[in-house]
């Protein structure tokens, strides 16, 4: 009686001939990656400086945009790669780089200007970078991905203005310090936005050297806004390359964007949220840029071709128009409040944050430049904005070099009620539901949630050093009510406000889809593993026998999101018993999918190789799958044919019939 056995591995695995595919591509990969970086050419041996190193916002989640100075005009790059990949600080071969470009910079910045842009960053990543060249590299510093899609904090600063105090030692310091409490509460926020006025003075290379201090700039993506003391120089672009930006002349206070001025408008999407940045320097066409018009324009182009991209559109730019204090009644603020409210509501804007007036202020609702809902209160933690409702945000000092007095309403003013007063509240601007100035350094926190924005105003200060403006005098009191009781503690909330998405009159349905498991690949045998006994060979007149049957049916699993082709593929030995053997080139099969499912076809009829052929002695197709099939699971099995020389001896065979998967 002649019998065969069947064994297989508990789990697939992949064939020798594939991994050393694999490998073979990783390192051509790796060859051009080292091949290209040493093509950067050599330059002279003086060390070369880089300096200003900034982590910038890139056009979404994927990107980043690294500025910096360096001493010399030579090519440099900025070099990435997985944090867990650098090792006692030395980058690994394969190490991407990224080119930089940039140009001279102006005659009182000395030096030249680099900027490179950091793509196709994958979330949940910790990443390390430098700049530089084989030449010489900066040191190396890290960011955090996150992931690409879902709810998300960031954090909005007001005018560091470095050096506004007269102190640049205490300025920075606050600076520095409001960078770290701020970020220390909120470890996993995704981005720092300006509200502009980075320094006192455009050109002043010492006050950028002290707004780039804190290490948090170059790990932590800042998205940069143009103040009216950023504006006077090219510092300003040099050190804060930004994407997606429009540098037309109508985007410059001047028309004029080659001279010794900086501007632009530029937009980029992060998870949901659509960000416009404007200048509002520029803002009447007589000082010969667009003025709110071109900005108007540049608006509305942006929301009507990306606003379907996003859950929420922000804007920001730097001369608040909804502010309490010194310059609440600026003709040019409210030059700005005729012409940006009503397109904001038409627009479907839901936020706006602003600076400029180094003072806190939350707007009631606004709609067309008058507010919404007269029945909103002051301080009312909770609106539900209607079609066209906007909510407009001041921020205080980030640095506490500079502090505002909140002013008293009156009658002047062109929009709306002008600058009066709230009815509800006449100590405050008709417009605004939370107003405070405490000569306390702040930072507004802003959450990004399924339906709604959370806004909070948070102390990261209190009268106690740094507080420049407090400390040098230039403020007569500090903390809550004109100082009349104490400064409440550092972290502690100003004000916050939640802000409900409107959906107008139609029932809006939404769904989270979670990101997929990564599936898995796998076979096992049907059941149990038992005996595949062919029973005993029929004896055909003395030339050969014959013997039949069925393999333990394979069931095969494919859950993987990539949906590559797999297969599985058998072989058989020798046939023993004792001592005695014959070829399992006798062994044919035909396989057969016995039920549908993970794109299954079945392999090729193999016949005995009694007349010729190997048979199954060689690896053979039992089932495959090809590229882009369904997901799901699938039965797959074979009936086996057995053809013996009529010369074997008689006893009781087996064999061993070894299954192999193969998976991308």
């Amino acid at each position: 009686m002649r019998m065969s056995t069947l064994t297989a591995p508990a789990r697939p695995r992949r064939a020798a001939t594939r991994a050393t595919a694999w490998l073979a591509a990783a390192a051509l990969c790796t060859s051009a990656l080292v091949g290209a970086f040493a093509a950067t050419p050599a330059h002279a041996a003086d060390p070369v400086n880089l300096t200003g190193i900034i982590l910038g916002v890139g056009a979404d989640e994927s990107q980043r945009i690294v500025t910096w100075y360096s001493s010399a005009d030579t090519t440099q790059v900025v070099q990435l790669a997985p944090t867990a990949a650098v090792s006692n600080g030395q980058f690994p071969a394969d190490a991407k780089t990224f080119s930089a470009l940039g140009a001279a910079n102006i005659a009182s910045s000395g030096g030249f200007n680099r900027h490179a842009t950091i793509t196709d960053l994958t979330e949940n990543t910790a990443y390390s970078y430098r700049v530089g060249s084989v030449d010489g590299w900066s040191q190396a510093y890290t960011f955090n991905t996150r992931t690409f899609d879902g709810d998300y904090d960031f954090l909005f600063y007001g005018d560091p203005q470095i050096g506004s105090s007269g102190n640049l030692a205490k300025d920075q310091a606050g600076w520095t310090d409001t960078l770290d409490v701020s970020l220390a509460a909120n470890p996993n926020a995704e981005l720092l936005v300006s509200g502009g006025d980075q320094v006192e003075t455009a050109n002043t290379e010492i006050q950028w050297d002290a707004f780039l201090a804190p290490d948090k700039l170059r790990q932590y993506p800042w998205a940069a806004t143009i103040g009216n003391h950023d504006v006077g120089g090219k510092a300003y672009e040099q050190h804060l390359f930004t994407p997606n930006t429009d540098r037309s002349a109508a985007y410059y206070s001047n028309g004029q964007p080659t001279s010794n001025t900086s501007g632009g408008d530029y937009w980029y999407i992060y998870k949901d949220v659509l960000f416009i940045d404007l200048n509002s320097n520029s803002y009447k066409t007589s000082q010969g840029g667009g003025g709110d018009d071109a900005h108007v324009g540049y608006v509305t182009d942006v929301v009507n071709q990306h606003g379907a991209e996003a859950k929420y559109t922000v804007l920001v730019y730097h001369h608040s128009i909804y502010s309490p204090a010194a310059h609440a009644k600026d003709g040019d603020n409210k030059q700005r409040k005729i012409d940006f409210p009503t397109v904001f509501s038409n627009l479907g804007v839901d936020l706006v944050l602003q600076g400029h007036d180094h003072s806190y202020s939350r707007s009631y609702e606004i709609k067309n430049g008058a507010k919404a809902n007269p029945d909103e209160q002051p301080g009312q933690n909770e609106v539900f904005p209607g079609p066209g409702g906007v909510i407009y945000v001041t921020a205080n000092s980030a640095s506490g070099s500079k502090y505002y007095d909140i002013t008293a309403p009156d009658d002047s003013g062109t929009s709306g009620a002008g600058n009066g007063a709230d009815p509800l509240n006449p100590q405050s601007y008709w417009y605004n539901s939370v107003q405070n100035q405490e000569h306390v350094r702040s930072y507004v926190k802003v959450q990004v949630q399924k339906d709604q924005l959370v806004v909070e105003n948070i102390r990261s200060g209190t009268c106690d050093a740094p507080n420049a403006a407090v400390e040098l005098g230039n403020v007569p009191w500090c903390g809550p009510d004109s100082g009349a009781t104490p400064a409440q503690p550092v972290g502690s909330v100003v004000d916050a406000v939640t802000i409900h998405q409107n959906h107008g009159d139609n029932q809006e349905i939404a769904v989270t889809v979670p990101t997929a498991a990564p599936g898995e690949f796998g076979w096992k045998i049907d059941g149990r593993n038992t005996l595949v006994d062919l029973g005993t060979a029929v004896d055909h007149d003395g030339d050969y026998f014959e013997a039949n049957g069925q393999i333990n049916p394979i069931v095969v699993t494919d859950t993987r999101q990539s949906l590559a082709p797999w297969s599985i593929s058998a072989s058989v030995g020798d046939f023993r018993d004792g001592t005695n053997t014959f070829s399992g080139k006798y062994l044919g099969w035909t396989p057969k999918v016995i039920e549908q499912g993970a794109g299954a076809t079945a392999g090729a009829a193999i016949p005995t190789g009694y007349d010729s052929g190997q048979g199954l002695s060689v690896s053979r197709g039992l089932s495959f799958a090809d590229e882009g099939h369904e997901r799901g699971t699938a039965k797959v099995g074979a009936d086996l044919a057995l053809k013996i020389p009529g010369l074997v001896d008689s006893g009781s065979y087996r064999a061993t019939l070894t299954l192999t998967a193969l998976s991308s």
